[in-house]
Formats: structure tokens, sequence, C-alpha cells
């Protein structure tokens, strides 16, 4: 539990709910029959498992954002050279004051 997150026990069916004091949002919330003796969550395989699945799926989103800055990053020169020549186009040969 962070310094920021409220812990409650519930005083009829000691179920145990996790909230974050900043956004009011619950973050976590388990039922008796779901903690171990200190009180803490009881973790199945299963948890382990969909926890697992989930950072994979995140690391792989982030490797593509990666992928596709680098790209757009390695086209920025081209493209701000093909902007600057279309607005040089656009205003004409320079004037020279005589």
């Amino acid at each position: 539990m962070a310094a920021k997150d409220l812990e409650i026990t519930c005083p009829c069916c000691a179920s145990r709910i996790e909230v974050d004091l900043r956004t009011g949002k619950v973050l976590r919330w388990n039922k008796k029959s779901e903690l171990d003796e200190a009180g803490k969550p009881v973790v199945r395989e299963s948890d382990w498992g969909a926890a697992n699945e989930r950072v994979s799926k995140r690391m792989g989103s982030a490797n593509d954002k990666f992928d596709e800055t680098l790209t757009r990053e390695k086209n920025r020169e081209k493209d701000l050279d093909d902007l600057f020549r279309k607005a040089s186009e656009k205003l004409g040969p320079p004037k020279v004051e005589e």
C-alpha cells in the first residue's frame, strides 16, 4: 500500500478495500475468503498469468510505439524540407532592392 492509499476493512463482512486518496478510485477489493491469516490478499496462479499477459501486451505496444516514433523522427527532416520548399515556392523568388 502506497502512502497515498487508504485501506478500509468492512466491519460487517471483513472485506478489504484499498482506495487511492488522490483520485478516490477503488484500487483493490478482496473478500475475507480471499485474504490469508495476515490479512493480505491470496495470490493464485491465474492472477500471475493474467498479470503477465497484461505486461506482455503493454511491452509489445510500447515497442510498436517506439518504432513508429523513431520512423517519424527519421522522416522529420525530409518533411520539414518539403514544407520549406513549398512555402518558398508560394512566396516566389526573393525581391532584390537596389
